[in-house]
């Protein structure tokens, strides 16, 4: 029993070998769970056939139960219970015997988790819980880093692994992933472990992130695993019971103090009869002569015995060793060691008798055992503690978190790709093509978004839809995309008339909302956290108006709207109280017959003297004006004028503030695009038509744009 505790199965899951060819002998720290098992300190009971008796327990130096850990089923109950460091242990045992009041959060501070002989990394920031319940689990991770092999091409190595994970099936498992294509980025996995020590090599490619490899790994293999704790035993050999850290180590020093009070009463019997014999022995001595005399005169042994007892009181015992006893013990130094040995046993037997009439001897008695043990066996701590919870890996984490431009066509067709896509030209230009779109498709939407960033879709009827910025397909430049209706549960009926991305942390407290006939709605972006898969109702729009524009803004902030027409509005955000999911909003801007609104920006308070207002018309002008030059208004004015507006340049078509954008990127409805440096685009007064920045074919216009 004792030796099979500390037989360590393969990490490869390597089959035993035969009978024939194994033997076994107990580590020097297994006899320690033998030592005094002659001494009548445990219950012996018939083994299973019978012919021979065996120990129910073992006597125990230490708590094995929690030191080496245990796992088993029966009768519908399952134990499962983690190895733990000795020393530590041992510390924990020792600081309970002086301090019985005391609790799990002392005990955890000596004892901060289990200590698996794999190593690694074991996350539980509720560690303590944990054993005080009984139950609970902690988190496993492998110990890998990761090496810069040479320039740009790195390696994971994976040194440690989970406890109980089969090192062959790990690496099969990572084999199957890059199979299956599950994973990209994994050239090679090479098993370089040996005597040494375990080591996995996964060399990866050169064009990968080897952070988002490894957290996929976590996440999809066992190189992160939970443990479950289920610290059930026996209380008293008899009563299954769930027990804390505590329980345990207490149930151990009150079994650990019957061995040392059942050991120390076979030793003073022991001592007792030595001494008893060794009396009568010294006592035939002073008489020595008498004794010789009175057994010569007997007829034989049995005679002698007899005379001995009654002439001079000896016990059976004692008159059986004097007729034993050799001639050399006359002699005056076998004789003075007669007389050592029984003033040592006297002592030895009081001391005994002490320690059996005080308790405390005994809790003394365990300590230094346990410090011993500590001395000779103690080992450092292998498994690393990080008492936080372990970072929830998600898809998107093997996503790189980089800048994209987001397209919609007015025929619902989508796509994602990279400002890079398009080389940055001089003002004046004709652009790029953009798009394949039919001939009766234009671009109406366009933003820019970061690849983890969540992305509303509002419709023109007043709902709104929620996706990752990733998830959107990535196409060339010259694709015309994916048709929306593929991964948004839109109804053919409605169309999308706005778009908004924001950072999954973003620190906005409001989303502002604005529509073409000039009403305004402020809603936080809480409303929205939990957008169903057929959406949710973002406003109530009135018969014939469009919801346009969202924005995110502090609460404490300015707006600015633009219409086609020319003019402009600039009013305190607070003038705009916050309203309802499902509210519609209320006046912005007073518009003349025939305008609508064409654009909303949020003015920062603090940086509005530095903040320029940037209007894009329609037949390729565009124009800067300063901030400062338009003065802040009541709400549902009907502004200022902002653009001179004639039919050469068209009407406004989108109006934004500029601050540390250095470009920007305006499409057409046939899908020119143009990527030109806003440092380009005059800074002008505010009744002027501005500078052309795109020429167009004949019947095509701009119809929005985006700064970089």
């Amino acid at each position: 029993l004792a030796a099979g505790i500390f037989v360590h199965n393969s990490i490869d899951g390597d089959s035993a070998a035969a009978y024939r060819y194994t033997e076994s002998r107990l580590s020097k720290i297994a006899e320690e769970l033998l030592v005094d098992i002659e001494k009548e300190t445990v219950d012996w009971q018939p083994n299973y056939d019978n012919t021979r008796l065996e120990p129910k327990v073992l006597p125990a130096k230490f708590p094995n139960l929690l030191v080496n850990g245990t796992y088993g089923i029966a009768v519908g109950m399952m134990t499962n219970i983690p190895p733990h460091n000795l020393g530590e242990i041992i510390e924990a045992t020792k600081y309970l015997i002086d301090n019985p009041q005391a609790e799990i959060k002392d005990l955890v501070k000596i004892v901060p988790g289990p200590d698996f002989p794999t190593g690694g990394y074991i996350y539980n920031k509720s560690i303590a819980e944990t054993y005080a319940l009984g139950k609970g689990s902690v988190t496993m991770q492998a110990m890998a880093e990761i090496q810069e092999r040479k320039e740009k091409h790195f390696d994971i190595i994976i040194t440690e692994i989970p406890y109980q994970v089969n090192k062959s099936e790990l690496i099969i498992k990572i084999a199957e992933l890059v199979q299956d294509k599950k994973i990209e980025g994994i050239k090679d996995i090479r098993d370089e472990s040996d005597r040494e020590g375990l080591r996995i090599v996964i060399e990866l490619k050169s064009d990968v992130n080897p952070q988002k490899i490894l957290n996929f790994l976590y996440k999809h293999t066992d190189l992160q695993k939970n443990f479950y704790l289920n610290m059930l035993a026996l209380v008293d050999g008899i009563q299954p019971q769930v027990m804390s850290l505590k329980d345990i180590l207490g149930a151990w020093i009150k079994y650990r103090q019957e061995v040392i009070k059942k050991r120390t009463e076979f030793d003073l019997k022991k001592a007792e009869e030595r001494a008893h014999i060794l009396t009568g022995l010294v006592k035939a001595l002073d008489s020595i002569d008498e004794v010789i005399a009175t057994i010569k005169k007997s007829k034989d042994r049995e005679n002698a015995h007899q005379n001995l007892v009654k002439k001079f009181k000896f016990s059976d015992v004692q008159a059986n060793a004097i007729l034993e006893m050799k001639l050399q013990t006359l002699a005056a130094l076998e004789r003075q060691k007669l007389e050592d040995e029984l003033k040592e046993k006297r002592k030895l037997i009081a001391d005994l008798q002490f320690i059996l009439k005080n308790p405390k001897e005994i809790l003394k008695i365990i300590k230094t055992e346990l410090t011993e043990l500590k001395n000779n066996f103690d080992n450092p701590r292998r498994s690393k503690i990080i008492n936080t919870e372990v970072k929830e890996y998600h898809e998107e984490d093997l996503i790189p978190q980089e800048d994209n431009i987001i397209t919609l066509s007015q025929a619902s067709y989508i796509k994602r790709l990279a400002p890079d896509s398009f080389r940055s030209q001089k003002r004046g230009g004709k652009g790029l093509i953009g798009f394949d779109l039919k001939e009766e498709d234009f671009v109406t939407q366009i933003l820019t978004a970061k690849s983890h960033d969540s992305v509303l879709f509002f419709t023109d009827r007043g709902r709104v839809f929620q996706t990752k910025a990733y998830e959107i397909p990535q196409a060339s430049r010259t694709a015309k995309g994916k048709s929306i209706y593929n991964f948004l549960d839109l109804s053919t009926e409605e169309k999308i008339s706005a778009i908004i991305s924001y950072p999954k942390n973003h620190a906005s407290a409001f989303l502002v909302m604005a529509t073409k006939n000039g009403f305004i709605k402020k809603t936080r972006p809480d409303d929205f956290a939990n957008i169903r898969r057929n959406g949710l109702i973002a406003i109530n729009l009135k018969k014939g108006d469009l919801l346009q524009w969202v924005k995110l803004s502090s609460g404490q902030d300015e707006i600015i709207l633009t219409t086609a027409l020319g003019q402009a509005i600039r009013f305190p955000e607070k003038q705009v109280r916050a309203m309802g999911r499902t509210a519609g909003g209320v006046k912005a801007i007073r518009l003349k017959k025939g305008d609508f609104v064409s654009g909303i920006d949020i003015i920062i308070k603090k940086e509005a003297k530095d903040q320029r207002l940037l209007v894009v018309m329609a037949n390729g002008f565009a124009k800067q004006t300063s901030v400062k030059q338009y003065r802040i208004q009541r709400r549902a004015g009907s502004g200022i004028k902002t653009a001179k507006i004639t039919s050469k340049t068209g009407p406004i078509i989108a109006g934004q503030i500029i601050d540390e954008a250095e470009e920007i990127l305006a499409i057409s409805a046939k899908g020119q695009i143009l990527k030109t440096e806003i440092s380009s685009i005059r800074l002008v007064g505010r009744a002027t038509q501005g500078v052309k920045i795109m020429n167009l074919d004949p019947g095509d216009k701009l119809v929005g744009m985006i700064t970089i």
